[in-house]
């Protein structure tokens, strides 16, 4: 419990750095570099934190957006994986062990736990944020009430 309020008091702390960078500012993209920089310097359990955008061209398809971290997959498609699942069912996906689901997708294998957060833009669903940690088990409440909380913010 004690180290679950300490990584409450953290994300408070980033949620309000975030805030404050992206104030005033409407351009998606440099909304999404600016998240996925800030919280993959904060905390030592990300992996890798990045977007991946509905492509407008191929709707049933996520793209590559904004990152950091380890090279992502291009493209992923409706329904695949834990960002196809955030994708397909809007809601958040929270998973323990990426290796224990059959349709995972292994852009890096050394992925070993995940959360991805949908992002919607004017009541339209337009992206998911996807954070991966290279520990089993690494994300619980805590991260998805946060993430969840600072991506309604941000692009709301």
């Amino acid at each position: 419990m004690y180290l679950d309020s300490m990584k409450q008091a953290q994300y408070e702390t980033i949620k309000k750095q975030i805030l404050a960078t992206i104030e005033g500012e409407n351009n998606t993209i440099a909304k999404m570099a600016t998240i996925s920089c800030l919280l993959k310097q904060e905390f030592n359990h990300y992996y890798w934190c990045g977007f991946y955008m509905v492509d407008e061209k191929k709707p049933n398809e996520l793209v590559i957006g904004p990152y950091q971290g380890t090279l992502g997959c291009l493209r992923i498609p409706k329904g695949k994986g834990v960002c196809g699942a955030a994708f397909e069912k809007e809601q958040t996906q929270l998973v323990d062990d990426v290796h224990s689901i059959d349709n995972h997708i292994a852009c890096d294998i050394n992925s070993k736990s995940e959360i991805v957060i949908p992002v919607f833009e004017n009541g339209k669903l337009i992206a998911v944020l996807d954070v991966d940690s290279d520990k089993i088990a690494a994300f619980n409440e805590v991260d998805k009430s946060s993430l969840e909380s600072i991506i309604q913010l941000a692009f709301n």
